[in-house]
């Protein structure tokens, strides 16, 4: 009788099936804008994009990661995911 609680789990909720859906969001970078900064900046990271070109974080670091694969930046500094970007001089 000591034990009176309905169900007997304490704490999560059911994850129900039903229900809205969330809409994925999809945040697209101005390049020509995000090229022009990162040119005209010495070094740049994720964080300074973001801000300079008003999209999240992780849409500037997707550019940024893109643009290294590219060959239009490269990695001079930084850790665990703070990196820090250079232009490659043409």
């Amino acid at each position: 009788m000591a034990d009176t609680k309905k169900g007997g789990k304490k704490g999560k909720k059911d994850q129900g099936e039903g229900g809205p859906k969330k809409a994925e969001i999809t945040v697209i970078i101005n390049e020509q804008e995000a090229s022009k900064i990162i040119q005209n900046a010495k070094v740049i990271t994720v964080h300074d994009l973001a801000r300079q070109t008003g999209v999240k974080v992780s849409a500037a670091n997707k550019f940024l990661r893109q643009s290294l694969e590219k060959g239009l930046i490269k990695k001079v500094g930084g850790y665990s995911g703070h990196y820090i970007y250079q232009p490659v001089s043409s």
